[in-house]
């Protein structure tokens, strides 16, 4: 018995869609042929420019609502193959407004009702989520960009930090970013020890000097020289030309017989280094040899922030320093010149040698003087490991990140040796 024949077909379609009357969707259904028979109230709301759709190809209604012939190809397509499809995204816009509709179609079958084969779909409104999406994705893109701003602008910051603190000793470098000096009426007194020296007729040295051999040498030297400073805790407070001045007991302090032993150990030091430093200085060609004096002394100084509005310099002030400065004046070359009250920091801790009593240049009494020969007990710094002399090498280091090749070029002539070894001269292919 056919059903169908008892009932009638627009009802039976009729009563099929009831469902989608109400439905928040923009629903539809058409024949296998895609000739649409209904649609509900919300499908002419929807898409109020295109009217009243029944009995129109719904492949048209695809076309006058923009979807593009290749997306209405691949709707068709997938239809046929796979009996439903899914389109994520329809952009459609009506009187100027762009919306977002996603569309759902499957074909539908019943074996009693011939008349209900055909093909049912909807439209979902997804302008809402879509807005919302491209906002994410907009915030998204923004915080990315903040994100590489940030990074950009910390890479500068930390570059700019990099650069600055070779402009400044490192004590003072952490001083100032942990904003422990902050303002420029942070002074205080303290009893420093304090070390200036200075190259021997080094005017003379680099007159008609070319420029290139002339930053050389006072480049390794100030470099070498700083390093040594920096291994025995000194503030390096600036460099006057090839004058070097350098002080103890702030930012930070051991205690004022401690500070003044690091001094005299590190001046020891220098003095070391500049003697190692003598071949290299003559392979560049410099002949004359680089004699250096220094001198230290103790005393009360302010330290702190000093200068202008536009700049400052964290430095220290007093007859000390001025002492120190006429102190390194005074000496002969090669020597390290101390104070009355250096020496009574030190005398139990080194050896020294009476100098005699000087009166400085701006001071009315004279002033005790020793000459610093040695320290008790002292060692070499890592430096020092940087100097070797054996029965046959001397290897000479300046920068510990050279060991390495150091040591690979002595290998290349241990190489080199043993294939001599190998092949004499007489017997050499």
């Amino acid at each position: 018995m056919n059903l169908e024949s008892f009932f009638s077909q627009p009802n039976i379609i009729d009563l099929s869609f009831f469902n989608f009357r109400n439905a928040i969707t923009a629903a539809f259904f058409a024949n296998t042929d895609l000739k649409v028979l209904r649609t509900n109230e919300n499908f002419l709301s929807f898409f109020p420019i295109l009217g009243n759709v029944e009995n129109l190809h719904f492949l048209d209604i695809l076309g006058q609502l923009g979807v593009t012939p290749e997306e209405i190809e691949n709707f068709e397509t997938k239809l046929k193959q796979d009996r439903h499809v899914l389109i994520p995204e329809i952009f459609v816009t009506q009187n100027g407004e762009k919306r977002v509709f996603s569309l759902l179609a499957t074909y539908t079958e019943d074996p009693n009702f011939s008349y209900l084969n055909g093909i049912q779909g909807q439209f979902v409104d997804r302008t809402k989520e879509y807005e919302l999406s491209v906002e994410r994705d907009r915030l998204i893109d923004e915080r990315i960009k903040d994100q590489e701003k940030i990074v950009e602008k910390s890479t500068r910051l930390e570059e700019l930090a990099t650069r600055l603190a070779k402009y400044l000793s490192p004590q003072i470098y952490q001083s100032i970013f942990s904003n422990e000096n902050n303002g420029a009426n942070n002074l205080t007194r303290k009893n420093l020890t304090i070390f200036f020296s200075d190259i021997v007729g080094f005017t003379e040295i680099s007159d008609g000097m070319e420029p290139e051999k002339l930053a050389f040498v006072i480049n390794t030297y100030l470099s070498e020289m700083s390093k040594i400073a920096l291994e025995y805790g000194g503030t390096i407070d600036k460099f006057i030309g090839d004058a070097i001045l350098v002080f103890f007991g702030d930012p930070e302090s051991d205690g004022e017989a401690e500070d003044a032993l690091k001094c005299a150990n590190m001046a020891l030091r220098m003095r070391e280094r500049v003697a190692e430093l003598q071949d290299l200085w003559v392979e560049k060609g410099i002949s004359k040899p680089i004699q250096v004096r220094m001198g230290i002394n103790t005393g009360y100084c302010t330290v702190g922030n000093f200068g202008s509005e536009q700049r400052l310099e964290y430095t220290i002030l007093g007859s000390p320093v001025n002492l120190t400065a006429r102190l390194q004046s005074a000496t002969k070359p090669d020597t390290i010149l101390i104070s009355e009250t250096s020496y009574t920091l030190l005398k139990n801790h080194g050896e020294f040698e009476k100098a005699s009593s000087i009166t400085p240049k701006g001071f009315s009494r004279p002033v005790d003087t020793y000459k610093l020969i040695n320290v008790k007990g002292r060692r070499s710094t890592n430096g020092a490991l940087m100097t070797r002399t054996g029965e046959f090498v001397k290897v000479s280091i300046l920068n510990g990140e050279n060991i390495t090749g150091a040591i690979q070029e002595l290998k290349r002539i241990q190489e080199e040796f043993q294939h001599q070894n190998d092949f004499p001269d007489s017997q050499a292919p």
